[in-house]
């Protein structure tokens, strides 16, 4: 039973302390929105989009453990509202809370297509591919009204520049036929993040997501257009989704996904002053034991900032979820692998224009 004081519609149920700044900024109430569920109460902030203009959008990604080299982020903040998300915590570098202003000051990269277009023309680039998201989705809610994911698909396939892109929106089949046309250059491959297969859990974890089973046919879709799927089960939380690793890689598989990766989440930053507070007001019956047990896969606290170690955990509980991935891959997985994306063809469409100077 979640309880009265829960704010629906949003993951964050307050926003914390920006670390950065000691004086907090003034939140106001200036307009209502109401929730796409019925019978929900409205969360009264709306959701704001703020422009922005960084001077560069690719960005080398430094960590060792982490699966890309180079990301970009069309969108600062993410209006899904994924209560674990990660990205939270860089909101606070723009001056806003990694609780709620994080899903409703979303900032806005208009520049990002051209600063794209500048940064692989560059003679001294040498292809390689480029991640959206690495940080906050490039299809969320704003995508929709600003359309700039689409004009960067549109640069990559000028240039014949491979690309991946993580999401768990639906909207990512708007620009199916962009999608088609990189995947016959084998230039794009996309992950799609599904942590559940129940809409009650998914409501909860990821209030503004697309469904589970929209996300289920977003897969079929793009896999019978052979644009290869991998899928994340990220992050699996222990007593909330950790029960559901076999059917969920059992149900993509069957969906067409060609493989699957996961995580073990943790709650690093403001993330567990966060995820603590709404985990007592949408799950109180089970928040202590969810607690405890993420702090039993990250050596007694809720956060893991080792490399290498951050993201599988430690303990027993940690090795039943790795273990139970291991043979979900076995079982459903035998035989199909993500391909690599093509960087020679960007490296030849580059010389080929050059000689015509």
């Amino acid at each position: 039973m979640f309880k009265k004081s829960i704010r629906k519609g949003r993951g964050a149920q307050l926003n914390v302390h920006n670390r950065f700044f000691e004086l907090s900024h003034e939140q106001r109430d200036d307009f209502l929105e109401y929730c796409a569920k019925e019978g929900e109460d409205a969360d009264q902030n709306k959701t704001l989009h703020l422009p922005v203009f960084p001077k560069t959008i690719v960005n080398k990604v430094k960590s060792p453990d982490v699966g890309m080299a180079y990301s970009m982020n069309m969108y600062q903040g993410c209006e899904h509202g994924c209560i674990y998300c990660y990205a939270r915590n860089s909101h606070e570098f723009w001056g806003f809370s990694a609780g709620l202003d994080f899903e409703r000051r979303i900032l806005v990269k208009k520049d990002a297509p051209q600063l794209l277009e500048e940064f692989i023309k560059r003679k001294s680039w040498k292809a390689y591919p480029i991640v959206m998201s690495g940080n906050t989705d490039c299809y969320q809610p704003a995508e929709k009204r600003f359309e700039i994911t689409r004009q960067c698909l549109d640069v990559f396939l000028k240039y014949k520049h491979p690309v991946s892109i993580i999401t768990k929106n639906a909207l990512i089949l708007r620009d199916l036929e962009l999608l088609k046309q990189l995947a016959k250059d084998n230039l794009v491959s996309v992950n799609m993040s599904i942590t559940s297969l129940s809409e009650d859990t998914r409501r909860i974890l990821e209030p503004r997501t697309a469904t589970i089973k929209k996300r289920l046919e977003t897969v079929r879709v793009l896999s019978k257009n052979n644009i290869p799927v991998n899928v994340m089960l990220a992050p699996i939380i222990p007593s909330i989704n950790s029960h559901e690793i076999l059917p969920l890689a059992k149900t993509v598989s069957e969906a067409g996904a060609l493989s699957i990766a996961h995580t073990i989440v943790r709650l690093n930053g403001a993330i567990g002053e966060i995820f603590t507070d709404w985990i007592k007001k949408a799950m109180p019956d089970r928040a202590d034991k969810v607690l405890h047990q993420i702090e039993n896969c990250h050596g007694g606290t809720l956060n893991d900032s080792r490399f290498g170690q951050r993201m599988r955990g430690e303990g027993n509980i940690a090795k039943q979820i790795n273990d139970l991935v291991k043979l979900a891959r076995f079982k459903y997985f035998k035989g199909k692998s993500m391909p690599r994306l093509n960087t020679e063809l960007h490296e030849t469409y580059k010389d080929g224009q050059m000689r015509l100077f």
